[in-house]
């Protein structure tokens, strides 16, 4: 029997990939078979997530790229055709999640959330659906959040809801009108997993004392208990499922 988690052969873009979800994946895509292209601002630690996958016997790439420049997008998009001629699977993972109510936030920090969460995955999107049209095959799964649906008492980030509530919102739009070329467009929403993003703002006492009571689990998530949404979204088992989020959350959503 065919194995639908196979990706050999197949080439993916992981964007954030120089840290937390986005490393996991690319290791878990690279043990599938895949070859990857690692999107970061932050070179010299790409390089070493490449130098890893390398060892594994994948090829990698790394491309420093800003996901809210579309120049650099473009520019990256194109590198990576040219290394390796063709793009399968896209993982818009890149984000950051700025602290702050609306009355507090600066017109800059809203405006930074939106270009990386948000501008990031129209901005990939738009160059590499390009490519996938004409092979009219193509994955593309955007990193969402719980905190696309539900908010939070303690620690408001209302520019963080409302850029990941937007990525819920092109998800659908691109997954139900990409589908008829071969394309499929889902989400993952996380909850809470140790990341560097996480580690210093959600990983102190009193919110892990919080978030361990109310959530089901009664624990955050381990990375590797988000890499098996990320491959079956991305592989052939996918195929007739789009404009779908899955919540990989302990249960945080069902509450």
């Amino acid at each position: 029997m065919k194995n639908l988690f196979d990706l050999t052969g197949k080439v993916a873009i992981i964007t954030g990939a120089s840290s937390g979800i986005g490393v996991a994946v690319a290791k878990a895509y690279a043990e599938q078979g895949a070859d990857v292209a690692l999107f970061a601002r932050r070179a010299e630690k790409l390089e070493s997530v490449a130098n890893e996958i390398r060892a594994m016997g994948r090829k990698a790439l790394a491309v420093r790229c800003d996901v809210g420049n579309e120049e650099q997008v473009e520019a990256g998009v194109e590198k990576v055709l040219a290394e390796f001629g063709k793009i399968d699977i896209l993982l818009n993972n890149a984000g950051i999640a700025t602290a702050g109510g609306v009355d507090e936030l600066s017109n800059e920090d809203w405006q930074k959330t939106m270009d990386v969460n948000i501008n990031g995955v129209y901005l990939m999107s738009k160059y590499v659906v390009r490519h996938m049209k004409e092979r009219k095959y193509g994955r593309i799964i955007n990193t969402a959040s719980v905190n696309a649906i539900v908010g939070s008492k303690i620690a408001p980030r209302h520019a963080y809801n409302a850029s990941k509530a937007a990525v819920l919102g092109i998800t659908t739009g691109m997954g139900t009108s990409l589908i008829q070329y071969g394309i499929t467009v889902n989400a993952i929403g996380p909850g809470l997993f140790k990341t560097e993003m996480t580690e210093d703002t959600l990983f102190n006492e009193k919110m892990l004392g919080y978030y361990n009571q109310l959530s089901p689990a009664g624990r955050p998530g381990n990375l590797d208990e988000i890499t098996g949404i990320a491959i079956y979204f991305a592989s052939d088992a996918a195929s007739y499922t789009t404009a779908q989020v899955i919540y990989v959350d302990g249960g945080w959503t069902a509450i």
